[in-house]
Order: structure tokens, then sequence, then C-alpha cells
């Protein structure tokens, strides 16, 4: 779907699930796209059918809302994304609020149970590695729970852009 009336890509977030393995998360941050007006970007393999009808039960009705692009590989979808990216994980020192975020950076998670590999996070275009603070010894929060807060972060440094 074409971003709405107004909307250009250098003027957007963008959120990279790579290799998303649970599609009930995946629709829910289809959900999460269309109500932020940010672009989403799955990288293949996906563990699912983006037809799935958990994906679609998690995104309600806001499938044809949101702008969301399947990409064969990380290089694909990173050339899409104009500024940098920060790549979320529990292995930084640095918390998510101290990050900066530009308009058009791409926020990079990685799949469910593992996170993001090594070699994903040591990419040249990775600017840095950002964590979501939480009790010790937990293993993580839900994927779209933890990109919801990592976005409306970016957004906030960013005055809320194309939303009221």
């Amino acid at each position: 779907m074409p971003l709405g009336k107004g909307f250009r890509i250098e003027d957007v977030l963008h959120l990279i699930y790579f290799e998303p393995r649970i599609p009930g998360n995946t629709g829910a941050a289809i959900r999460l796209s269309a109500c932020t007006g940010t672009l989403l970007h799955l990288v293949e393999p996906l563990c699912f059918d983006m037809d799935d009808t958990k994906l679609k039960r998690a995104g309600l009705d806001y499938h044809d809302l949101a702008h969301v692009k399947v990409h064969p590989n990380l290089e694909d979808a990173l050339a899409e994304i104009p500024g940098k990216i920060h790549a979320f994980t529990g292995h930084a020192k640095l918390h998510f609020q101290d990050a900066s975020y530009g308009l058009d950076d791409g926020l990079l998670f990685g799949p469910e149970p593992t996170g993001l590999p090594e070699e994903v996070m040591n990419h040249p275009r990775v600017a840095d590695r950002v964590r979501i603070p939480m009790v010790p010894h937990l293993r993580s929060l839900n994927l779209t729970i933890s990109a919801s807060i990592g976005l409306y972060e970016a957004l906030r440094q960013n005055c809320y852009p194309n939303l009221v």
C-alpha cells in the first residue's frame, strides 16, 4: 500500500523484523505500522505464510492500512532505509532512550526465540546497539511490545511526525 498523503520515504521511520517466527507478533507489528505511519520491513525467511490466520487476526482490519514489504534478505531491506540502523538487543549497554533517532532511521529486531545474530548486529549499516532495561535474568519482552517501546521513543524524539 502506498504511504498516506504527505508521507515521504525520507520522513518515515522503519521497523525491520529480521526472520520473524511468530505470526501473531507480525500481525501486531502490521497494526503498529498502520497506526504510526511507519514502514514495516520483513526479512525472509518467514516462518509463516502472510495469509496465516493468526497474523490476520492480530493485525485486525489494519492490513490494508499498513505499508509492509517482504525482503528476500537483509541487504535488500537495508537498501531501502536512508537513515541509521539501530539494532535492539539485550546484549548492549546503551539504553534505547539514549540513542538519537532520525526521522528516516530503521529499528531492527531479531526473531523471537533468539534475537539478532551477531553477524547482523555487526553489519556496517548498524549505527548502534540499544537495549530496553528490564528485570535481570529474564530473557526478553514480546517482540512487538519491544518494537512499540523503541518506535514510540523514536517518534517522540521527532515530535510525533504525521500523528495527531
